[in-house]
């Protein structure tokens, strides 16, 4: 894993229950500014975004956002390591979230753990929400390749459809309680954006529209 490439560097790190790290990269020490918020591998089994998010640290892309980006490339290293929805403890991140749906569930592939943020990936996205105070976030998903969206984020979301050629749709279409969309979107009203990748498309084939997101969008 980098640690530092072109301004980019390791500002804030946890440890996971396998002690893999999670970290959180930005081109500032700062703790203050217009921040975008761009997550990848909520699931172990969706690695597209760890690829796709150390392609563009790497080759320094610039743009004129007003937003600083902030960058998690691998939010579940345990699940990633073991190919699993969950994380290495049975939990799906995405369903672990402190919110008011949030529903003690069987112990599946959508476990939400035994109490809300009961995990240390989801700790971590709560501590960098609470002190960085993103003003839009995306996160990388696979497979519908749909550009879904929680909170006041319907006209961002139709600009990334614009670049990636997905449809954009409020609903998932199933019920998620837990999920990070309904934490940070409808509860604390950030635009978040869960762009669910073709999970079929060769990863190669995503940088060109994915990079442009991040420059043209964030």
């Amino acid at each position: 894993m980098i640690k530092e490439n072109f301004g980019y560097k390791v500002i804030k790190s946890t440890k996971t229950a396998l002690n893999n790290d999670i970290e959180l990269f930005s081109a500032s020490d700062s703790k203050h500014g217009n921040f975008a918020l761009i997550i990848g591998v909520f699931h172990g089994d969706e690695p597209q975004g760890k690829f796709l998010i150390e392609e563009y640290i790497k080759n320094n892309k610039k743009s004129n956002s007003l937003y600083e980006k902030l960058f998690i490339p691998c939010l579940n290293p345990d699940g990633m390591r073991l190919n699993t929805r969950t994380n290495s403890n049975g939990v799906d991140i995405n369903r672990n979230f402190p919110t008011k749906n949030w529903v003690l569930g069987q112990k599946d592939l959508y476990f939400g753990g035994d109490t809300p943020a009961s995990e240390s990936e989801t700790k971590f996205i709560t501590e960098i929400m609470d002190e960085y105070k993103p003003k839009i976030i995306l996160t990388l998903h696979t497979p519908y390749k749909i550009v879904n969206y929680d909170g006041p984020a319907e006209e961002i979301a139709k600009k990334i459809s614009d670049i990636i050629g997905y449809p954009t749709e409020s609903s998932i279409g199933y019920p998620t309680p837990g999920s990070f969309g309904t934490y940070a979107g409808a509860e604390k009203q950030i635009p978040v954006i869960t762009l669910e990748l073709d999970e079929e498309c060769p990863v190669e084939d995503l940088k060109e529209p994915v990079h442009r997101i991040f420059d043209e969008v964030l």
